[in-house]
């Protein structure tokens, strides 16, 4: 039976050698079919590539957007995945190609779903606080909403960069690019109720004892485990729709821009480069962020 390891090992050594392509484009093609495979490892399903159907590759691309991976960022991955199945098939490792009638995502900008206020307050209503995880996805999910972060952002969230009696916390962004986003009441609220009542308990492992969130075996959490969450709670809030950790960062930009809030104030927070492509990109004032999500975040 054929491998993962082996095939990926044929594979990197075709692209060097009869594609002549660079260290870098070698290194993407089998990183990408390298993604497909821990998909499948962490599915515990079929070990070996010979085994890939379209429908796990379409399971494989649904896990990607739920990670929040843009339709850009799939297409590229899946062009290493074909660029792998066309390489079995031409070694005669294979006799159909899985990726045949796959069809990479759409790169049209699609508007994504947004929850109403009212779904919100719903989902975060839901959670229950009388357990540790309770207080913990509360916390969590009212940072994602209060300040609009990234998935990455509230994960990578350190206790030394949340500015209690200033109302702000300062997040690292794309490119490494550093942003202060002002933060509500309500989550300062929950994310003190949880770093009081619960964290405080834990046995934290060396090296993460400046995370803000924590899984019970006090280490950082990772971005599926908050995804997860989501689910669980719009699940049990009995809200239909298919969200992410991304929805509440598009809720978080609608509503404020929806409530009349400035779209560079907007821009900022969100750590975006420019409202397009072509405008100069505008830095505002720290107050003047402050009073905007006062005035028109509605749990500030």
């Amino acid at each position: 039976m054929s491998t993962w390891s082996v095939t990926l090992r044929q594979f990197e050594g075709y692209l060097q050698l009869e594609k002549s392509l660079s260290a870098n484009s070698v290194e993407a093609y089998v990183r990408d079919a390298g993604k497909l495979r821990h998909f499948l490892e962490l599915r515990h399903l079929p070990n070996s590539p010979k085994e890939v159907t379209t429908e796990l590759l379409r399971e494989f691309l649904g896990y990607l957007g739920e990670l929040g991976l843009s339709a850009t960022s799939q297409a590229r991955i899946l062009s290493g995945i074909k660029a792998f199945f066309s390489f079995m098939i031409m070694e005669d490792l294979l006799t159909l190609d899985p990726t045949d009638t796959l069809e990479a995502p759409k790169t049209g900008r699609k508007l994504p779903d947004t929850l109403s206020y009212e779904e919100i307050v719903q989902l975060l209503d839901g959670i229950d606080l009388s357990t540790p995880e309770g207080t913990r996805n509360r916390a969590m999910l009212e940072v994602l909403y209060s300040s609009g972060l990234r998935v990455s952002e509230l994960t990578d969230l350190r206790l030394s960069n949340v500015y209690v009696d200033q109302g702000f916390v300062r997040v690292t962004g794309k490119g490494n690019k550093e942003r202060l986003v002002p933060i509500g009441r309500d989550a300062l609220k929950h994310v003190g109720l949880y770093l009081q009542g619960i964290r405080c308990h834990l046995d934290i492992k060396p090296g993460h004892e400046d995370f803000v969130f924590l899984n019970k075996r006090g280490s950082k959490l990772s971005r599926v485990t908050v995804f997860t969450v989501i689910k669980a709670a719009a699940d049990k809030a009995g809200v239909r729709k298919s969200i992410s950790p991304h929805t509440f960062r598009h809720s978080f930009a609608t509503h404020l821009i929806e409530g009349g809030a400035d779209l560079r104030a907007v821009q900022e927070m969100l750590g975006h480069e420019s409202i397009t492509t072509t405008e100069i990109y505008t830095h505002l004032d720290r107050d003047y962020l402050r009073q905007v999500i006062t005035a028109f975040h509605p749990r500030s």
